[in-house]
C-alpha cells in the first residue's frame, strides 16, 4: 500500500462503527488466471487496509495462498449457470452476507454476479463489479440474450474496468458511463517480476532446460495455446523475419486442445522452422523466462482486455512487441520507446517489428528497460491496483477521505 493511503478500519472507525468492514468477493473458480489471481491480491490488500476479505467460489488450487493470508473461503456452486442453481445461490448469499455482516458484494464473473445482484440489492448492500473482458456476444438469435447476460457486469453501484478499452466497449454496449466507471488496470506484482531479484542460477535452470544456444536471440511468447492467442500468426512472422537465426519459445499448455497444438506443429514443420519454434509448455518461473528473453511477444488476433504478459514483460525491461488493439496501446509506448505495436493479423509487420526489436544495441537496450520498468511501476503495480480499489469500497460505505 502506499504510505498515504489511509486504512478502511481508521476510516470506518471514524464513521462510528465498531468493526472492520467486511467485503465479499464473488467468482466461479480459484484455480488460475488473471480474475483469480486479482482477487487474491484484493484480498490482501482489503486486510492491509484493515478489513476483513471473504471469498466465495467453487474452489481450487489457490485457496491455499487464501488460507496462508487468512482469508475465509466459502464454498459455493458459484460456476454453475444453470438457472435453478443460480436462483439458490441468491438465498445463500443473502445468509451469508446477513452471518458476516458483509458491507460489500464485489463480483467477478457473470454467472455469480447474478446471484451477487440479487442478494446484495434485496439486502441494500453495495454492488461491486468488475469487468474483466469484453465477453462473446453471440450470433444471431443468441445475441440479445447474451447482452443482457453480460450485461449484469455493468450493473454495479461501481464498475471497475480493467482498461481504458474496456471501459469504452462498455459505454458503447452497455450505455454505461460516467462516475460509476472507474477504470482501474490490472496489476503487476513489481516485486517478483523484478530484473533485479531473478539470480543467475533461475536461468542456467531454464537455458538448459529448454536446451537454448549461446548467443541465439530468445523470442518469447508466453500463453495458453489457443488460436486467438495467435501463435500462429508468429510462427508465420518468423519466416518472414529477417534476423537469423533465432529460437523461439512458445510456452504455455494446450489444456487439452491437442488438435490445434498438432497443427502447429505441422505449420513449423511446413515452414522449416523446427530449429526455431519451440513448444515448452508451462514454466513455474516466468520472471526467469522474461529476463533471458531478448523480446516478448503477445500477438492475440482479438483484443485484449489488458494484456498481463504485456505488462510483466515491461516490469522486466524486455522490448515488448504487440498487437495495435484492445488495451496493449495503453502499456506500450511504441516506435522503440517500451516495445513496438504492428498491424493486427499481419504476419509482415509483425516480422518487421521483430526485427527492429532485435536490432537494439546494447545501449539501446538498457534504455529501453529503464522507460519500460518506470511505466509499469509507475502505472500498473499492484499497490497501485489496490489503493485504487479501496477508494472504490470507501466510496461505496461513505466514507470521506482523510
Amino acid at each position: 500500500m502506499s504510505p498515504d493511503s489511509s486504512t478502511l478500519r481508521a476510516r470506518h472507525q471514524r464513521a462510528g462503527a465498531t468493526d472492520a468492514p467486511t467485503i465479499l468477493q464473488v467468482l466461479p473458480r480459484l484455480e488460475t488466471g488473471g480474475v483469480e489471481r486479482g482477487t487474491i491480491e484484493i484480498a490482501e490488500g482489503i486486510i492491509a487496509a484493515g478489513g476483513r476479505a471473504i471469498v466465495a467460489s467453487e474452489g481450487g488450487r489457490m485457496v491455499r495462498e487464501l488460507d496462508r493470508m487468512g482469508v475465509e473461503h466459502i464454498t459455493l456452486p458459484l460456476a454453475s449457470k444453470n438457472p435453478l442453481v443460480m436462483h439458490k445461490n441468491v438465498d445463500r448469499l443473502k445468509a451469508l452476507i446477513r452471518e458476516k455482516n458483509v458491507k460489500i458484494v464485489h463480483a467477478r464473473s457473470r454467472a455469480p454476479a447474478w446471484s451477487a445482484r440479487a442478494a446484495a440489492r434485496a439486502l441494500g448492500v453495495p454492488f461491486v463489479t468488475t469487468f474483466h473482458g469484453t465477453y462473446n456476444l453471440g450470433k444471431g438469435l443468441e445475441r440479445p440474450l447474451k447482452r443482457i447476460y453480460n450485461a449484469v457486469m455493468a450493473d454495479g453501484d461501481a464498475v471497475i474496468a480493467i482498461s481504458d478499452f474496456i471501459r469504452d466497449h462498455i459505454a458503447i454496449t452497455y450505455g454505461v458511463s460516467g462516475e460509476r466507471v472507474t477504470v482501474i488496470p490490472r496489476a503487476v506484482d513489481v516485486a517478483r517480476f523484478d530484473p533485479d531479484r531473478v539470480s543467475q542460477e533461475r536461468m542456467i535452470q531454464l537455458v538448459q532446460r529448454w536446451r537454448l544456444p549461446d548467443g541465439v536471440p530468445v523470442i518469447l511468447m508466453p500463453g495458453r495455446l489457443t488460436r486467438w492467442k495467435g501463435q500462429e500468426l508468429l510462427i508465420r512472422a518468423l519466416a518472414r523475419m529477417k534476423t537469423r537465426p533465432v529460437r523461439c519459445l512458445l510456452v504455455g499448455s494446450d489444456q487439452g486442445r491437442t488438435a490445434y497444438r498438432e497443427g502447429l506443429d505441422d505449420l513449423i514443420a511446413r515452414l522449416e522452422l523446427r530449429d526455431t519454434v519451440h513448444l515448452v509448455g508451462e514454466c513455474d518461473d516466468m520472471p526467469a523466462a522474461y529476463k533471458l528473453s531478448d523480446v516478448v511477444v503477445s500477438a492475440s488476433t482479438d483484443p485484449e482486455a489488458f494484456g498481463r504478459v504485456v505488462a510483466e514483460a515491461g516490469a522486466m525491461g524486455r522490448p515488448v512487441v504487440a498487437p495495435n488493439h484492445g488495451a496493449a496501446p495503453e502499456i506500450v509506448k511504441p516506435g522503440g520507446e517500451t516495445g513496438w505495436l504492428f498491424w493486427p493479423e499481419s504476419a509482415d509487420d509483425l516480422a518487421r517489428a521483430l526485427d527492429d526489436a532485435l536490432a537494439l544495441d546494447e545501449s539501446g537496450r538498457a534504455a529501453l528497460k529503464d522507460r519500460a520498468m518506470t511505466r509499469v511501476r509507475e502505472n500498473f503495480s499492484k499497490d497501485r491496483m489496490v489503493d485504487a480499489t479501496m477508494d472504490v469500497y470507501r466510496r461505496m460505505l461513505g466514507l470521506d477521505a482523510p
